[in-house]
């Protein structure tokens, strides 16, 4: 779009609302999003103004939801009214080469957005969520109802709304898939870069190391694990984390041996750095493509492993919401007609796990000068 274009519809209102410059500039795959979620903020506050003080003062929870709301509305404004012209975000067709190859790829960057309006339904989760998470109605008239206005995705055996439980749930499942992803890609990188920078012995214990906790069955060690303690979220993060970091470290080695010989890497033992700032300053920043490709895929592998655990009762334990348990408690009302029960959190479990994939896929492909397109 020509300048003197710019200038004529810069003079209508539309184009001064967050993600109007994006619209104007002809980039709808990311002005269309950005734009509905500062609508759908809006249209959040106004409707549950009366609401605001009271999810406020219930805790650290609701603390972190009218924040975030507050951060969306405000500032979603101020980005678009400091970047009138739409040229100056950070997709500009200036920026890196990686982005630029992962805005074409559409599928990674409608995965992208789903990943972005799942985790901020769950911050959003006590200001949306039309009951509590564990509300009981009355047992006689609102258990096991069907979809309907007062619960739109109806309620559950115990007469709880199922649409609130989803949403609470979604932020034990997401909570649990990332912090356990950061835990095992953390550990799994510098036990990767360390092996693979130093060699040698240390290689090679590390690397057996590696081996032996591949070589265990992980579900069954899973399983034993979680049967033996008390199952918490804390213990579940712990026992995934722990367990995912093996195939990173090799990742991260793989990189780290071809890295080690480039001439920087020579140039910063020649200059008499430490080992240890070599490592931190200069190889680790370097082998994190492939770091960031496998946690984001990792995610939803761990979201659905979370699901199964739960499924079986070893994951997270009553009355606190997860998806995985809400497909488990449905399971046996599937042949009686109480449908709801078990799709809506298994449809929620397919959605986020495949949007975690497709976006993997475009993070894989845009950040592999290889594949990138563009």
């Amino acid at each position: 779009m020509s300048e003197a274009a710019l200038t004529r519809t810069s003079r209508s209102p539309l184009w001064w609302l967050p993600g109007g410059a994006l619209l104007r500039v002809g980039r709808w795959h990311l002005g269309v999003p950005v734009l509905t979620t500062w609508v759908f903020a809006v249209l959040l506050v106004v409707v549950r103004a009366r609401r605001i003080p009271d999810v406020w003062f219930a805790g650290v929870d609701g603390k972190l939801a009218v924040l975030t709301l507050g951060l969306t509305v405000g500032g979603l404004l101020v980005w678009a009214w400091s970047d009138p012209s739409g040229r100056r975000s950070l997709l500009d067709r200036r920026w890196h080469p990686a982005a630029r190859s992962f805005q074409r790829n559409h599928m990674a960057v409608v995965g992208a957005w789903i990943v972005f309006a799942a985790y901020l339904l769950a911050v959003l989760a006590p200001l949306l969520a039309p009951y509590g998470p564990n509300v009981q109605g009355d047992l006689l008239q609102v258990r096991l109802l069907a979809p309907s206005g007062s619960h739109p995705l109806g309620t559950d055996h115990l007469a709880r709304d199922v649409l609130s439980r989803l949403l609470y749930g979604a932020r034990v499942s997401l909570s649990i898939g990332f912090i356990a992803v950061a835990i095992s890609a953390s550990l799994g990188t510098v036990v990767g870069a360390v092996a693979g920078y130093f060699g040698g012995w240390v290689d090679s214990v590390l690397m057996r190391t590696v081996d032996v906790v591949i070589s265990f069955p992980r579900l069954i060690l899973l399983i034993t694990i979680i049967a033996v303690f008390e199952p918490s979220i804390f213990l579940i993060v712990a026992v995934l984390g722990l367990t995912q970091w093996p195939g990173t470290a090799r990742l991260v080695r793989g990189e780290v041996l071809s890295l080690r010989e480039r001439e920087f890497i020579q140039a910063a033992e020649a200059l008499g750095f430490a080992r240890a700032r070599i490592l931190a300053r200069h190889l680790i920043p370097n082998a994190l493509v492939p770091v960031i490709v496998a946690a984001t895929l990792g995610i939803g592998n761990t979201i659905v492993l979370e699901a199964g655990l739960s499924f079986l009762g070893l994951g997270v334990q009553p009355p606190t919401p997860s998806w995985g348990t809400m497909v488990a408690d449905g399971r046996n009302y599937l042949l009686t007609g109480e449908w709801w029960l078990s799709t809506f959190p298994g449809l929620a479990i397919v959605l986020v796990v495949v949007a975690f994939n497709l976006m993997g896929d475009g993070l894989r492909d845009a950040l592999d000068p290889r594949m990138r397109k563009g």
